[in-house]
């Protein structure tokens, strides 16, 4: 009697399990989507990839700026650095900083009819699937390609923050308090309002030499105040320890705000000469007065961009070299995706590039990715553009997760499937789909599985009834799941529906 009561059970259970959505559980292991960071820089200054000029009329900026982020999206990348302060303006509504030159023609004036390029940006951007990163100078007041100073430049409004080189530019003073409130207040107010996925800083801290012709960067004045107060550091550490201050602060603050906002750097790609020993050259720490070794062993950013922008061979600046060395100081584990240069159009420069991908996901497997220099680069080296939609990003890949950010895995979609002749039609809805970025809709014919990143207002996809394979035969669909990623990377279980 009791072997009775409990075979019915088990025979209602069975049935039940059957016509429900069955946990990933299968003879045919279900596949986890690719994960690897894949952006590009767009660069604004001077207009190098966008606008391709100052003052172009509202809807070829909005033409030209769709068609990069198509481009992005049509090669797999997964996300884009757009360039949002080239030199204390602004290519986004502020009341803290004047328009941009490079957007208008003149700095100062707003668009003409009226929009803000950067929620254009940001909203184009994650409608394709891409993270969108804000790339700041914190320093840079003025560069010579603007052609004139503005009434509304930093350099008039408040000269006594800035420096003049003696190749044209205005460099606001780093070791200036009021410096780094003005930078601050700038990241605050951008991470505030609007619907970013990050905040870059590129490799520009005190200028390069070259900017003053060689000589040293005029802060006596900053510098005697110092002394004067007692400061003990040596001009060296004093200037880097203005550095770092901002920088640990920048990181703070976009957290307090939201800390879902990732903030990355991108330094020059050595720290200094002789770490590792084979290394020769620059010496950013010395000359740029950035410590970037400080930063990443402390964590004060969540991915960090080394420009390893040199070929495998070349002894002195190694690519693979460098890398291991940054992993090496990596003890926090933060994303380690480094920056390369893909401007070098022949074959060997297109292998050299897919080479560097091969060792970023050989050396780093936990979280692979790169940042490309410059978008414009990739779309004019035709060579390079087919060969990695073709191999290294022939499918669509996530950007990896960043557990110390937030873990939490969001709930599984429900779904259902349509069924006609030749197509599926694969359905979901999700509970709290407002914090959802993307979507991952896994498919088994016969005992392949693969997948689609879907983006995140779809909520069907169509996929094909069967597949024909080598032979020529039909394979049906015999499975599908969903899952639903969030935008910090995290993704929800699997839930098998199998086809009846």
């Amino acid at each position: 009697m009791l072997f009775t009561r409990y075979f019915r059970f088990w025979v209602a259970g069975l049935l039940l399990f059957s016509f429900a959505d069955i946990p990933a559980q299968s003879p045919f292991p279900m596949p986890t989507a690719d994960r690897e960071f894949r952006a590009a820089w767009v660069a604004t200054v001077a207009n190098i990839n966008w606008p391709s000029k100052p003052g172009l009329p509202v809807e070829e900026q909005k033409r030209e700026a769709l068609a990069e982020l198509d481009f992005l999206k049509e090669h797999h990348f997964n996300a884009v650095i757009f360039q949002v302060r080239p030199m204390a303006d602004a290519l986004y509504d502020s009341k803290l900083e004047p328009w941009s030159y490079y957007l208008t023609g003149e700095q100062g004036k707003a668009p003409d009819p009226y929009y803000d390029p950067l929620q254009f940006w940001v909203e184009a951007a994650h409608d394709r699937g891409l993270e969108l990163h804000v790339w700041l100078n914190p320093y840079r007041a003025y560069h010579p390609t603007s052609k004139n100073i503005s009434d509304q430049s930093i350099v008039k409004t408040n000269p006594g923050l800035v420096l003049k080189l003696k190749q044209g530019y205005y460099w606001m003073d780093p070791a200036k308090k009021e410096t780094q409130d003005k930078t601050a207040a700038v990241v605050r107010d951008i991470v505030k309002r609007y619907d970013i996925d990050g905040v870059h800083l590129d490799d520009y801290f005190y200028p390069y030499p070259e900017y003053n012709g060689g000589e040293d960067f005029p802060d006596e004045e900053s510098w005697k105040v110092y002394q004067q107060k007692g400061g003990k550091l040596s001009r060296g550490d004093w200037r880097r320890d203005a550095v770092n201050t901002l920088i640990e602060r920048l990181y703070k603050e976009i957290k307090a705000e939201k800390k879902y906002v990732k903030f990355g750097i991108s330094p020059f790609g050595v720290w200094r000469p002789g770490y590792p020993a084979s290394i020769e050259g620059f010496d950013q720490y010395n000359i740029l007065y950035a410590d970037a070794k400080l930063w990443l062993n402390k964590g004060w950013l969540d991915y960090f961009s080394p420009q390893l922008y040199w070929p495998i061979n070349r002894l002195s600046v190694s690519f693979p070299v460098l890398l291991g060395w940054w992993q090496q100081e990596n003890i926090l584990h933060r994303h380690l995706w480094p920056g390369m240069n893909v401007g070098d159009t022949s074959a060997k420069g297109v292998n050299e590039t897919l080479s560097q991908i091969m060792i970023t996901r050989g050396m780093l497997p936990q979280s692979m990715g790169a940042i490309h220099w410059s978008l414009s680069s990739v779309i004019r080296n035709a060579n390079l553009s087919k060969a990695l939609v073709e191999s290294h990003y022939k499918k669509d890949a996530l950007v990896p997760a960043s557990p110390w950010l937030g873990n939490k895995i969001p709930d599984a979609p429900s779904i259902s499937v349509e069924k006609n002749t030749e197509n599926i039609s694969v359905n979901w809805t999700h509970k709290n789909a407002e914090n959802i970025f993307r979507w991952v809709v896994y498919k088994r014919y016969g005992n392949s599985w693969s997948y689609e990143v879907v983006n995140r207002k779809e909520r069907s996809l169509t996929v094909g009834a069967s597949i024909r394979d080598k032979a020529g035969k039909d394979i049906p669909l015999a499975a599908v799941a969903v899952t639903a990623v969030d935008r910090l990377g995290n993704e929800s279980v699997q839930q098998l529906q199998v086809m009846q």
